[in-house]
């Protein structure tokens, strides 16, 4: 409707602005979180008794503090970043539809997974292979939407206008971009605010990216591969913000409310495939790479323990080993957001340093 109205100058022309809606996105769906938080929480815990199941291996103050923690908060950054998005982005774009289908089937899998570890009382849900087997299906159907409206090539960083044609391994590559962010971040989510912040982190370097990607003339200035339409998923990783910082707000240590995989695995799948879009996986590696460290402790303690018996960490994934080194909680969370913002800073690096 403003859209309309910009024609006739003064105030509606600020809805012609990427940047405008992007700042309007980010208000609203925080505000959205502000006003929904109290009442998704109040209603979450009517409904878990005893909150999210919490592991019985981790440290004992651990155990004690997290108890009677209602889970599934994602829902409330869900409904902040889906609503904020649909008032402020271009409907008309298919990479805005692309991200927000990925957004919420990874949402809805993660929201099945979280109801049936509540309902059981138990650290069960979806079993893993089934749970993969989906995301794999879906990662594997948006790709093949996004072949046909993107290069099936992989840029490299560091090099100007360098990129791989991928060919017929486009569509499993984009797929496991997809489904590595998801889980990554949802490993990642095991204290209060520690995989949040860094969600925010990554989804302002990226807000950057697409606008970058989307306008020929920085894309002709930095040497990076010119995307056209992606400028609209600044506004989708403005909401993300936005949803972000309100849940925060309920997250931060004492939390109130858990995100589960409700929330995990939607943000996640919902980076990895703007990574996607905006030909920045590799970077997504670098500005990601507190994701990939968790990940990839998980990975080691596994493989060494069915290998040899023994464990590489005290406990996987790896922030609860300095959890078990006893290292306090805040200490952990703010040491891993410190890691997050040097490795966005050295992702976004990439963009000029070709």
């Amino acid at each position: 409707m403003f859209e309309m109205l910009a024609d006739q100058g003064g105030i509606f022309n600020l809805f012609n602005y990427l940047t405008f809606r992007t700042g309007g996105a980010v208000l609203t769906s925080m505000v959205i979180c502000f006003l929904t938080g109290p009442h998704i929480i109040n209603w979450l815990k009517s409904k878990q008794k005893k909150g999210q199941p919490i592991r019985d291996d981790g440290p004992q103050s651990h155990i004690i503090a997290k108890a009677g923690t209602p889970t599934m908060g994602g829902f409330m950054i869900l409904l902040g970043l889906v609503v904020s998005t649909l008032l402020w982005a271009d409907l008309e774009s298919p990479f805005v539809w692309a991200v927000l289908v990925v957004t919420l089937s990874f949402g809805a899998i993660g929201f099945v997974d979280d109801y049936l570890k509540v309902t059981r009382a138990s650290s069960a849900g979806v079993p893993g292979k089934l749970k993969f087997a989906i995301e794999l299906a879906i990662g594997m159907s948006v790709a093949w939407w996004l072949a046909g409206l993107v290069e099936p090539t992989l840029a490299l960083p560091f090099f100007k206008n360098l990129a791989i044609n991928l060919g017929v391994f486009y569509l499993p590559f984009a797929c496991l971009v997809m489904v590595w962010a998801g889980n990554a971040v949802n490993l990642t989510d095991g204290l209060d605010g520690l995989a949040i912040v860094p969600v925010m982190i990554a989804a302002s370097a990226f807000g950057l990216i697409a606008y970058l990607v989307g306008n020929t003339v920085y894309t002709g200035y930095l040497g990076i591969t010119y995307v056209a339409g992606t400028g609209e998923l600044a506004v989708l990783c403005g909401a993300i913000i936005g949803a972000s910082l309100g849940f925060l707000w309920f997250n931060a240590p004492p939390a109130m409310i858990f995100m589960g995989d409700t929330g995990s695995l939607a943000l996640g799948g919902a980076l990895g495939t703007i990574a996607v879009i905006t030909k920045h996986e590799i970077v997504l590696g670098i500005i990601g790479g507190l994701f990939w460290l968790e990940t990839i402790s998980v990975i080691v303690q596994v493989v060494s323990f069915k290998l040899t018996g023994k464990r590489v960490f005290r406990m996987a994934p790896l922030h609860h080993h300095y959890e078990q080194k006893g290292w306090a909680e805040p200490t952990i969370v703010i040491r891993f957001w410190i890691i997050a913002v040097i490795l966005a800073l050295v992702g976004l690096a990439t963009l000029k340093l070709r």
